[in-house]
């Protein structure tokens, strides 16, 4: 995966700490809370674009993860500071595609390609985006 970013509208950064909870008996970030990282990151790029969880269930919409793949390069441990990306690589009108990526400094920890889809809250059966978010997702 490239490290080329584009516009500040299709992507975002958001840094973390490393606690005592986030690793495993050998004192490095236990590899499911990577994940929980990358969730955070995907929910401020959305809240960004004026489309927090309130916004997105009034419309009776939420987004669920549909498939990953996942590339664990160095591990974290206790008390690093982390960078972790999302970056909007595709969009169609029910699915966006991130590749998204974890930092300690200038080191890639971890790195993976997450298709998020849009379901109806109700049925869980997929659901179109509204036209306004599919357009600021991708802004080019």
């Amino acid at each position: 995966m490239s490290n080329n970013q584009p516009s500040a509208l299709s992507s975002t950064t958001i840094d973390v700490r490393v606690y005592i909870e986030d690793t495993d008996a050998g004192g490095i970030v236990f590899y499911v809370n990577y994940l929980k990282y990358m969730e955070r990151a995907r929910t401020e790029f959305m809240r960004q674009l004026g489309f927090g969880k309130a916004a997105i269930f009034a419309d009776q919409l939420m987004f669920v993860v549909h498939s990953l793949t996942i590339n664990y390069r160095a591990p974290a441990v206790l008390d690093d500071y982390l960078s972790i990306s999302a970056v909007a690589k595709k969009s169609s009108k029910v699915a966006v595609v991130f590749e998204q990526q974890v930092y300690r400094d200038n080191q890639l920890l971890c790195e993976a390609e997450v298709k998020v889809a849009c379901v109806d809250r109700d049925t869980q059966q997929p659901a179109v985006m509204p036209e306004s978010l599919i357009k600021q997702i991708m802004p080019h």
